[in-house]
């Protein structure tokens, strides 16, 4: 549209001094970087007021089935609906059926397997809403206890029991 050619730097550098501008007291809002851009976003102080003003209803949380099945598709994507119900071990088609209205997942294919199952995969509306800027800034595996549940494709979501008494490392 311009052709004008910015120098990263200088882009950097305006950012910068926006973020700066608006983490200052007197504004209900800050630039925050989300979803590989920047939005401004009302600080959370100010949500409240902000909705009663624009007589907004918040977002709708997610049930838990739709976040679990949303988490598996995160963490596994592209997968199958199949291949989601196996780690779940219950059925998906409502939870899939509700992230594709809410547009946190999106067809992103189809399996080169018998019947061709579609693939599933997250969008930029996953990363805006839960505000990170890509998949790669989900929490790793090791940021998990090894006593919490462990997800493997082969046999899908395996409990482990929490030992009982005392909570010490190292006590199995």
């Amino acid at each position: 549209m311009f052709d004008a050619k910015v120098p990263a730097k200088d882009i950097e550098k305006v950012l910068g001094e926006l973020r700066e501008k608006y983490e200052q007291k007197e504004f209900s809002f800050n630039l925050i970087k989300s979803g590989g851009g920047f939005q401004f976003l009302t600080k959370p102080e100010y949500q409240a007021s902000v909705s009663i003003l624009l007589k907004q209803k918040s977002k709708k949380r997610l049930s838990n089935s739709s976040l679990e099945t949303l988490s598996i598709i995160a963490y596994k994507q592209p997968l199958t609906k199949i291949e989601a119900e196996k780690i779940r071990g219950v059925g998906c088609d409502y939870s899939i059926q509700k992230l594709l209205e809410k547009e946190l997942i999106e067809i992103k294919g189809k399996a080169d397997t018998v019947g061709k199952p579609i693939l599933y995969g997250t969008t930029q509306k996953f990363l805006d809403y839960f505000g990170i800027n890509s998949v790669e800034e989900l929490p790793t595996l090791k940021d998990f206890k090894k006593e919490q549940n462990e997800i493997t494709p082969e046999e899908g979501i395996v409990h482990k029991e929490e030992p009982q008494g005392n909570d010490q490392e190292g006590a199995e």
